[in-house]
């Protein structure tokens, strides 16, 4: 790998020189390096693109790095990638995607993946996504996450979109049996032309599932962003959607709420804000010193964290 590939993984995964524990990293559509260990197994697919990766039942605290880089303009790569977590096993997965693109050939990744969580497993899932180069080139990224939690499960989604992504549609989808959890927060920031859209689909079939999904998002410039959201609860179950985003320039968010409560204790929430800085943000924090852009970008920075 050269510096530029390490500069990706440092902004996607945090990773510096070695790396601890299972790995996969995939580099311009191919894997390029790969690591096990006892707990967990990582196999190629044979039928199409991507991996299966396999957790013993009861593994504690391991970590698992599927970071994926793309350096070369014109690429269009789709993966595949199924998780499948053992029975109360808790584990940290650290995916993402970076693109650098000094070309005028749009590049892009499309990855799919699929969570299947056995009895009390626990997972959190970590996923970054950034572009950046000085060609004309689109970095296109459009993630698919699937999502099924088995009794007594639970699962911790965060997403970020750091920067410089010109286009993105990210689908979540997912299905929760009894006594299960799932805690999705998002944090997206566009700028320029950008477009970002966000889908969320969930069904709370199994009693005392429960979900709670948080969006914070940033549109500044001629930005465009979209947040969808379906959550159906079947049953005894809660979900608490929240969807803030703040605005700059001429740039435009759209919210589109929807809940169906198919049984009578079904507790379903929805709430969004969209608007600017508020002026009173602004004004206390240059009282302190800083210029009104300074005051902005801090008030930003606090809002994504």
């Amino acid at each position: 790998m050269d510096n530029i590939d390490e500069a990706l993984l440092k902004e996607i995964a945090d990773i510096e020189g070695k790396i601890n524990g299972a790995y996969n990293i995939r580099k311009n559509g191919k894997g390029i390096e790969r690591n096990i260990t006892p707990n967990t197994n990582i196999i190629t697919k044979k039928e199409k693109s991507g991996i299966d990766v396999i957790v013993k039942e009861n593994t504690k605290f391991e970590i698992v790095h599927i970071p994926v880089i793309i350096t070369e303009s014109g690429i269009k790569d789709i993966v595949y990638n199924d998780f499948y977590i053992g029975k109360n096993s808790n584990v940290i997965i650290i995916a993402g995607c970076g693109i650098h693109n000094d070309e005028h050939k749009d590049s892009e990744h499309n990855g799919i993946h699929r969570f299947f969580l056995e009895e009390g497993a626990k997972v959190k899932y970590i996923e970054k996504h950034y572009g950046e180069g000085k060609g004309k080139g689109k970095k296109i990224l459009n993630p698919i996450t699937e999502i099924t939690l088995k009794s007594g499960s639970s699962m911790e989604m965060d997403t970020v979109q750091i920067k410089g992504v010109d286009s993105t549609i990210r689908k979540t989808s997912g299905v929760l049996y009894d006594n299960t959890n799932l805690v999705i927060t998002e944090k997206v920031m566009t700028h320029g032309s950008q477009f970002a859209k966000t889908e969320f689909s969930l069904e709370l079939t199994g009693k005392d599932s429960s979900t709670h999904v948080t969006s914070r998002s940033v549109a500044t410039e001629r930005s465009k962003q979209v947040f969808i959201s379906h959550i159906e609860g079947n049953t005894k179950c809660f979900a608490h959607v929240e969807c803030d985003a703040i605005i700059k320039d001429k740039a435009c968010v759209q919210a589109i709420p929807e809940i169906t409560a198919n049984h009578l204790e079904a507790n379903l929430i929805h709430e969004a804000a969209i608007g600017k800085i508020a002026g009173e943000q602004l004004i206390k924090l240059m009282s302190l010193g800083l210029s009104e852009k300074e005051a902005e970008q801090e008030i930003i920075n606090g809002f994504l964290k």
